[in-house]
């Protein structure tokens, strides 16, 4: 199987390569150890950078089977394990977030079932994540031969084809995606167990637009939230409608494009508050922006 640098995978037969890229001097925020509410561990590398992702249609393989092998082959390799977790033990919706990895559809995470291995091998580095859907399996492989390892936030030297940063947001939508990551939409309505929004304008979309406007190179992931009353499938169903009614009012009405957003839902994974009170659940009902554009 082709592998976008030195580790070469086996995979099962049937594996197709769905999306690849690489940079020859960039930044990658190395996660080792599990989301926390001050952030993800991660070891922030420099260096040449390359991700692939295959997907393996009709494999019926667990995420942990898939995982096992790669994980064999990795140590075969003579790579040292720096971390490894599943799903909530790694962070749940927090970390899966925290990583850079190649877009949907060509990458698919299941928010409720995915792997993550992160390894070393003296300067080289690799970053796996596993998911599936119902019918597939997903890998990501990220690799990096590091020049240099920082705890600073990770900085892309600018190049001449690439345009002088914008001055950040002092308030507002765009601050808060710019410093948080994420911001909760707060202002949006929906009616009672729909996934359509109630009314017409919305003060939250509106200024979201405004950012997205002034960042062409920003790309923002849309996630509902449900409380926890019921199955987690369901929940999770309506919660993605949900973004996506949003992400299609963003893009029909504020006219931001269509490549700058994507649509997930969580359901019940990842709650504010309690779900024990009619107060907790309502503030647990809500679609959040994630702002998922790391690279300059």
């Amino acid at each position: 199987m082709l592998a976008a640098g030195p580790f070469v995978p086996e995979l099962p037969q049937g594996a197709m390569v769905s999306a690849q890229a690489s940079n020859p001097a960039t930044s990658l925020a190395l996660a080792t150890g599990p989301w926390r509410p001050e952030g993800a561990e991660r070891r922030m590398l420099e260096g040449a950078r390359s991700d692939t992702a295959w997907r393996l249609r009709a494999n019926q393989m667990t995420t942990l089977q898939l995982l096992a092998s790669l994980r064999q082959q990795i140590a075969a390799e003579g790579y040292s394990i720096l971390y490894e977790c599943e799903t909530d033990a790694c962070g749940g919706f927090d970390f899966r977030y925290a990583l850079d990895l190649l877009p949907e559809p060509q990458m698919h995470v299941d928010l409720a079932d995915f792997r993550y291995l992160a390894a070393r091998k003296g300067a080289d580095y690799l970053a796996l994540t596993v998911s599936r859907s119902s019918e597939s399996g997903f890998i990501h492989l990220t690799e990096m031969t590091a020049q240099a390892i920082t705890t600073a936030e990770p900085e892309n030297p600018l190049t001449p084809t690439q345009p002088t940063p914008t001055e950040a947001p002092k308030e507002g939508i765009g601050a808060t995606l710019e410093t948080a990551g994420r911001a909760v939409l707060e202002d949006l309505a929906f009616e009672s167990g729909k996934s359509a929004l109630e009314g017409e304008d919305f003060p939250s979309l509106a200024a979201l637009a405004d950012y997205l406007s002034t960042r062409p190179e920003a790309r923002v992931t849309l996630v509902g939230h449900t409380d926890a009353v019921g199955a987690l499938g369901p929940n999770v169903a309506i919660s993605k409608a949900r973004a996506e009614a949003v992400r299609a009012r963003l893009i029909e009405r504020y006219g931001v494009s269509a490549k700058q957003l994507t649509a997930e839902g969580a359901g019940w994974l990842a709650p504010r508050a309690t779900n024990l009170t009619e107060e907790g659940r309502t503030q647990n009902r809500r679609v959040e922006a994630v702002l998922t554009s790391t690279r300059s």
